[in-house]
């Protein structure tokens, strides 16, 4: 790792010490169901339709058996409503089928279940079983790329640099500060760059 790269990381830090999974979970499956809604949309509205969700389906099975015009009404404050309630079911029955009242900590079993891809299996194995992968989520491919730790923009290959130039961190602390920066300073719109430690070694206003 570069003094310069070691040195965001800890800014980071200092920044957001109390940096965390902003989804209001309290056991695996409502974090991977939880992970499941958040696709285009945030973190707090996904708290929100989760309250209604959780208090009606408790577990996989009730999930499994859900009516899913019940389903689409409770989510559809998150968009995609039809697919994800869709895919909701096929999950929960597949785990169900397979005798899993909790989702494994195996990634290719993850990323076989419906609406579960690699960023998803990422974050739900990081956060439920603190295993060493990244989440490359929206705001962590932009901030990698407008700090200079990448200079690509595929979520892949940003995961790939950051994962070489990070081999000795947790990784998990890495996501949640990223996240955390691009979340409330790093923005994609009207960005806060008086707030902003890097803002000498940006690419964007480089680029600008």
């Amino acid at each position: 790792m570069t003094k310069r790269n070691k040195d965001i990381f800890i800014k980071l830090g200092k920044m957001f010490p109390l940096a965390h999974c902003e989804l209001d979970y309290h056991n695996n499956y409502e974090l991977l169901i939880m992970i499941s809604l958040s696709a285009q949309t945030t973190d707090k509205k996904v708290n929100n339709v989760s309250l209604e969700l959780f208090n009606k389906y408790h577990n996989y099975l009730e999930l499994s058996n859900a009516n899913i015009d019940d389903l689409i009404n409770i989510i559809k404050p998150l968009g995609l409503a039809k697919t994800k309630a869709k895919n909701l079911i096929e999950l929960s029955k597949k785990l169900v089928s397979d005798g899993y009242a909790t989702a494994p900590a195996d990634y290719d079993y993850l990323v076989g279940l419906a609406g579960v891809g690699r960023k998803s299996a990422h974050c739900y194995l990081s956060e439920a079983y603190a295993l060493n992968y990244l989440a490359v989520d929206t705001h962590v491919a932009r901030v990698a790329y407008r700090l200079k730790l990448t200079s690509e923009t595929d979520p892949l290959k940003v995961e790939k640099d950051l994962i070489k130039e990070y081999n000795d961190i947790k990784l998990i602390d890495l996501h949640h500060r990223m996240i955390a920066f691009g979340r409330y300073v790093c923005k994609k719109q009207k960005p806060m760059c008086s707030a902003c430690p890097f803002i000498k070694d940006c690419r964007e206003r480089e680029n600008g």
